[in-house]
């Protein structure tokens, strides 16, 4: 019998749906895994977020053969680990893209209309109306990383009117993006965006993309949205590109440390808006991540190939 280890708190309603359409596998959910133990030895398949999968975890693994990670990056896993030992590891990427771009909308909405003003004014009961307000028609986004995530923004910016613009690894089509170009055009789309936003994955290749030398490339006007990664920015270069008023602001929804230290000058910024690495977080995470696991069960129990399988050599 196949043995699945879900190393988070699934809700009894999806154990029993796993149960009821997998009869030949056995579930086992350890929400914290632990060194050494019987089920991380026997577990042919690991269902995970990672945050507790260690190297060690890894090693002890004798009978691994895959991991589902329950996220669409994959850094919080023993990548060197899991590829020495060759197991598999496939990722949820595609349903994050919904819950994203509504935050990103979001965060776009509460710079050009004042928002965050105008909460700091009602929150002291003070009647301003000499806010500055912008409108995002006719702006110009650029989406730096056009996955799954990054063209259900492009769809949501097309909506209000704006121009898309992306960068991806082909510099190929995508829908809603007016102009896809390739991560060596990125001056190109600094330059032109009023606002930009990155959903990268972490790799060897965007650790500390975006440094002082990309911040200066911005307009003065223009904001930068963070999604991604936190390494994939040189905070330092980012706090001093705001202080200094070579771009306009900034969104955060992931930071180089988290929690983001409370030392941190981000925190203080006005114009700054700070969320706690939950841009994806929705009520429908676990119903649509369980979905990819159980076409991929599905999948694996009848030999066949696999959606969303990390690539080694490209890191996502």
């Amino acid at each position: 019998m196949v043995q699945v280890l879900v190393n988070f708190d699934l809700k009894e309603k999806h154990l029993k749906t796993l149960q009821e359409e997998f009869p030949t596998v056995s579930f086992t959910i350890e929400e914290n895994l632990a060194d050494n133990t019987e089920e991380v030895r026997n577990a042919d398949i690991i269902v995970t977020f990672g945050f507790d999968f260690s190297e060690q975890i890894a090693r002890q693994a004798e009978s691994l053969k895959w991991v589902q990670a329950l996220t669409a990056g994959v850094d919080n896993l023993p990548q060197a680990e899991l590829q020495r030992k060759d197991i598999m590891v496939t990722t949820v990427k595609g349903i994050h893209g919904i819950p994203m771009a509504e935050h990103v909308m979001g965060f776009i909405l509460s710079f050009s209309r004042g928002l965050v003003t105008f909460r700091a004014n009602q929150l002291q009961k003070e009647w301003k109306r000499k806010v500055s307000v912008v409108e995002i028609y006719d702006k110009t986004l650029g989406i730096v990383g056009v996955g799954s995530i990054g063209q259900e923004i492009a769809k949501r910016a097309k909506a209000f009117g704006m121009k898309a613009v992306g960068i991806n690894n082909s510099g190929g089509p995508v829908d809603y993006v007016d102009q896809v170009m390739t991560l060596d055009q990125l001056p190109s789309l600094l330059k032109e965006s009023d606002y930009v936003v990155v959903t990268l994955p972490l790799t060897q290749a965007t650790y500390q993309l975006f440094k002082e030398e990309q911040f200066k490339l911005m307009k003065k006007e223009a904001y930068f949205l963070n999604l991604a990664r936190g390494n994939v920015v040189d905070e330092n270069a980012l706090i001093k590109a705001i202080e200094s008023k070579e771009i306009a602001g900034a969104a955060l929804d992931v930071f180089e440390t988290e929690p983001l230290p409370e030392d941190s000058p981000l925190w203080e910024m006005e114009n700054v808006i700070i969320t706690p690495h939950l841009a994806a977080i929705s009520p429908q995470y676990n119903k649509r991540a369980m979905e990819v696991f159980r076409k991929n069960l599905r999948l694996y129990l009848e030999n066949k190939a696999l959606i969303n399988v990390m690539d080694w050599d490209k890191g996502y």
